[in-house]
């Protein structure tokens, strides 16, 4: 097979138009719809692992698809009747198939790899300055899944020559890729309780949440040698021409699930890891971030001396001492792990993902005095008590006349009675002498960093125990 002659097939078929819907259904995805994919510290343009496992999340909906499409291609030499004339060539069958199966394959490299190069772009020209290799094998397994199910649907089609044969694979294909991604899918990022090989062998990764994680070594490997072996398979039943070889052409994809089974991790928690280089600590003097937001580290140092400084103002020696970008894992919805020495930064909080200046000063002396042992982002919500707290707290220690906001307060109606009540509790703490004031700072204090689970407005107005 020339360069010419897979011109013309590239030209004259259908094999282009798989590669152009994963590009262009991809795009329309990303670009089309404001999703989560566009918000916080692992959005698909943030960091270049992030926008790798973004891409291939959509592998959910493109393998599947991709498989019944390469049935619909190995359907053509059934559909024209030149399944007879063709066997009775002197060329051997391996090279006759290797013109459609080249010709689908580069389609699908080329638009896949044009998805990621555009992804790619993107993050180039964003704020990161983290560049890993890390981020080549995710993608790169992705791009192989989606030629090995073409050429098993090519293959299949070309065993089973029937009309019901793509959308029988297509529908198969769909509700197993479904089936095994739920059955790791609990446990993914970063516990779980599931099994967990059985699910990996669906190329399909869940959304990515924390820029940290990335797919282990094992993982790749296992699913290089699966996907490999579904390949070989695919091949080999495109060019069988007997019962025999048919039945022998399975011997590659159980070989290769078998060793994957052997590889792929059992534990859920070994699927995805910490990216080490990524989460290694970049510091300016006592404010320090990861080496992945190394780019913000200059902001945060200018604003994070300065929220110390009011904090041992108003805590003395009780306040804390640094400003550390926080890198524990965590289960959507659990508690974060506070410190008392230490101010706690997620650039995937509201108050802390946009603010510059005197904003991002505020945001850091609120999490110096309340801390939110919740996450309050997009993903997870958000305790809008936790940010009235922290806006009076701010206030207080900034000497502001009047209570600050540090979000844009809601017009519901849980809201507006939130707000007045904070405004009342305002009024009461501002009316304490200021030794009074500090006390009820600190029990402030002290109850957010125990993740207490009362109303911490009483606790500022000394009615706790209501």
């Amino acid at each position: 097979m020339n360069g010419r002659v897979l011109g013309i097939e590239l030209r004259r078929s259908a094999a282009p138009w798989p590669g152009v819907l994963v590009l262009a259904g991809s795009l329309a995805v990303f670009c089309l719809i404001d999703g989560i994919w566009w918000r916080g510290t692992a959005g698909w343009t943030a960091q270049w692992t992030s926008m790798a496992l973004w891409t291939r999340s959509l592998l959910g909906f493109w393998w599947p698809l991709v498989v019944g499409l390469g049935a619909v291609y190995g359907l053509r030499d059934s559909r024209s009747r030149m399944t007879e004339l063709l066997s009775t060539t002197p060329r051997p069958a391996w090279r006759r198939a290797a013109l459609p199966a080249g010709a689908m394959a580069v389609s699908l490299v080329a638009g896949f790899g044009l998805l990621v190069l555009v992804g790619g772009v993107q993050v180039g020209l964003g704020a990161t300055s983290y560049l890993p290799l890390g981020w080549l094998p995710i993608s790169l397994v992705a791009a192989l899944s989606l030629v090995a199910g073409a050429l098993l649907g090519m293959g299949v089609a070309r065993a089973l020559p029937s009309v019901l044969t793509p959308p029988g694979l297509a529908v198969f294909f769909l509700a197993m890729t479904g089936a095994l991604l739920r059955q790791n899918n609990e446990g993914l990022q970063p516990s779980g309780h599931g099994s967990n090989r059985l699910g990996l062998l669906s190329p399909t990764t869940v959304e990515p949440r924390e820029m940290l994680l990335t797919l282990s070594g094992s993982v790749h490997l296992g699913q290089t040698l699966w996907l490999l072996g579904l390949l070989a398979t695919g091949f080999a039943l495109l060019v069988a021409v007997s019962r025999r070889a048919r039945l022998l052409a399975v011997v590659p994809v159980l070989a290769g699930a078998a060793l994957a089974m052997l590889i792929l991790p059992a534990a859920p928690r070994d699927t995805y890891v910490v990216d080490r280089a990524a989460a290694s600590p970049v510091c300016d003097g006592p404010v320090c971030v990861t080496e992945a937001n190394r780019s913000r580290l200059p902001e945060l140092a200018s604003s994070g001396r300065e929220a110390l400084r009011v904090l041992h103002e108003v805590l003395g020696d009780q306040a804390p001492t640094s400003v550390r970008e926080d890198t524990t894992l965590r289960v959507l919805g659990g508690e974060r792990l506070l410190a008392a020495d230490m101010v706690l930064v997620d650039f995937d909080e509201r108050q802390l993902a946009t603010a510059t200046g005197k904003d991002l000063t505020r945001a850091l002396i609120a999490q110096g005095l309340a801390p939110n042992c919740g996450g309050n982002n997009d993903r997870e919500g958000g305790g809008s008590g936790d940010v009235a707290l922290q806006s009076i707290a701010a206030s207080w220690a900034l000497h502001d006349p009047r209570i600050q906001p540090l979000e844009q307060k809601g017009s519901d109606s849980y809201s507006v009675k939130l707000w007045a009540d904070a405004e009342a509790a305002w009024t009461k703490l501002t009316a304490l002498p200021p030794a009074e004031q500090r006390t009820r700072i600190a029990e402030v204090r002290a109850a957010a960093l125990s993740c207490a689970h009362y109303q911490r407005l009483a606790v500022l107005t000394g009615e706790e125990s209501r």
